[in-house]
């Protein structure tokens, strides 16, 4: 059987046309990070975050391409023959994308929300959906200073969601969940948080790009760089 093959602007109109880069913010890094416009695409390596480890996974597994999720926002010479495209914030919020992901890796389905954030409507408690996040992260983090129990709207955001607290107690939502909590948004919140980590949040959605994929994929070795003790 002959391999399924795609030109490099093939790979990269299927990714934008489920994460347009309009979508993306000002300051973002999106689309080929190295390009080499006259490649055969047989397999293409998915990977949360391009490093020097995953190019050499990527050159070992015989991938013509690795597709990220993270930019490179300088990219070191020993990576020009190695096709690299990156979906970043256009993938955070676009429909099915990073966040969305997450609420239905978790079993949940979303009520709306807008740019980066989800919300979803749900009767459950903070100790029964702390569980839950368990089945996804070994590094959550709970901030509950008002000691609440019982939740009724939570809010999501993949990745690190610090700055849109404020933006979702207003979106009516009691909850929040997101990683790279900082210290002082978490004094400060008047709703409970769930930090699971951003490598847990995001790397669901790798599975999301591979099925967009015509051509044969394969996932980085990739793990969170905090350790569990």
């Amino acid at each position: 059987m002959e391999d399924k093959v795609c030109t490099v602007a093939e790979i990269a109109g299927i990714v934008e046309k489920f994460a347009p880069p309009e979508l993306a913010e000002p300051w973002d890094c999106v689309g080929w990070a190295v390009g080499v416009n006259d490649k055969v695409i047989r397999k293409v390596m998915l990977a949360l975050t391009v490093t020097d480890d995953v190019v050499r996974q990527a050159r070992k597994a015989s991938a013509d391409m690795i597709l990220s999720h993270h930019p490179l926002f300088v990219v070191p010479l020993d990576y020009a023959d190695m096709p690299i495209f990156c979906a970043h914030t256009n993938l955070d919020k676009t429909c099915g994308g990073t966040t969305d992901t997450l609420v239905s890796v978790l079993g949940l389905k979303s009520a709306g929300g807008e740019d980066f954030i989800r919300y979803v409507d749900i009767d459950t408690t903070v100790d029964a959906f702390a569980t839950r996040l368990k089945k996804i992260t070994n590094n959550l983090r709970v901030v509950n200073k008002g000691k609440v129990r019982d939740l009724k709207r939570i809010a999501f955001c993949a990745g690190n969601g610090s700055d849109f607290i404020a933006q979702v107690q207003a979106g009516g939502a009691d909850a929040f969940v997101t990683g790279d909590l900082k210290f002082h948004n978490a004094l400060e919140s008047k709703i409970v948080l769930f930090d699971i980590g951003h490598f847990e949040s995001e790397v669901p959605v790798l599975k999301v790009l591979a099925d967009l994929l015509p051509v044969e994929t394969v996932f980085a070795n990739e793990e969170s760089p905090f350790l569990t003790c």
